[in-house]
């Protein structure tokens, strides 16, 4: 990969919500940006070239290594490469282990923990190669909470939190970090479509100890300031950007 100056960016589900905040946040920033998603992230898109700044929409569905591969090589085509990965891809259906099938639990799992791994080993050559990078691993403050119906989910956002730790240790001598942040519950539109919005997040925003409801802004300027030289020293950390309402 060439270094021309400017940073790339590749967001997973970046069409909307967090991520779409996130991208928007990082081409603010000065960097170039590949937006990931299922459907077509072409809102995103605009919205990151109306700060200036180089963007491609890429679809595909990040827990299949088939697509995986294909997401790599159009990120190489089209940007040159990637020095900042953001995993933000996730789905958290809500579902009693009771009623929880297999299947169930191993989509939730595929789309919140193996695709980050297998997003990092898409991009990671890049970085290597650069001799500098930052990943940055969307969990969920959920983990230090005990909520009924989501034992996929927190599974899923644990695995993460140690995806993290370990991928830290064995990258950290090509100058890439590795950390997590963990959102609370927050505003977008995949809140709106789940069973968690309205009162729920009320309550939820009830516990913090900033009494409002978590919007898709308040992750950008955590994972903004990791995805930075000023984080040249904080690896394999678990950051929760979630009004205080979990406290490591």
């Amino acid at each position: 990969m060439t270094d021309t100056g400017t940073r790339i960016a590749v967001v997973t589900g970046g069409g909307r919500g967090i991520g779409q905040a996130i991208c928007q946040g990082l081409a603010r920033r000065g960097m170039d940006v590949v937006a990931v998603d299922l459907v077509d992230p072409i809102e995103t898109v605009a919205l990151v070239e109306a700060e200036g700044r180089k963007a491609l929409g890429v679809t595909g569905d990040v827990s299949d290594p088939d697509d995986v591969a294909r997401i790599g090589a159009e990120i190489t085509a089209g940007m040159g490469g990637c020095h900042v990965l953001v995993n933000n891809a996730g789905i958290y259906p809500a579902k009693n282990i009771f009623k929880l099938e297999y299947e169930a639990w191993r989509r939730v799992l595929a789309v919140n923990l193996d695709s980050q791994f297998l997003m990092t080993k898409a991009v990671l050559h890049h970085m290597c190669e650069a001799r500098w990078g930052r990943i940055v691993n969307l969990t969920s403050n959920s983990v230090g909470l005990a909520l009924p119906g989501f034992t996929h989910y927190m599974a899923s956002k644990m695995g993460v939190i140690g995806f993290t730790r370990a991928l830290a240790s064995d990258v950290a001598s090509y100058g890439i970090t590795v950390n997590a942040v963990g959102p609370t519950l927050s505003r977008t539109p995949g809140l709106a479509e789940s069973p968690m919005a309205g009162a729920a997040q009320e309550h939820v925003a009830a516990m913090q100890a900033i009494k409002r409801p978590g919007e898709a802004q308040d992750v950008v300027g955590t994972v903004a300031f990791l995805a930075s030289d000023d984080a040249a020293f904080v690896t394999g950390q678990t950051i929760m950007a979630d009004g205080g309402l979990v406290r490591l």
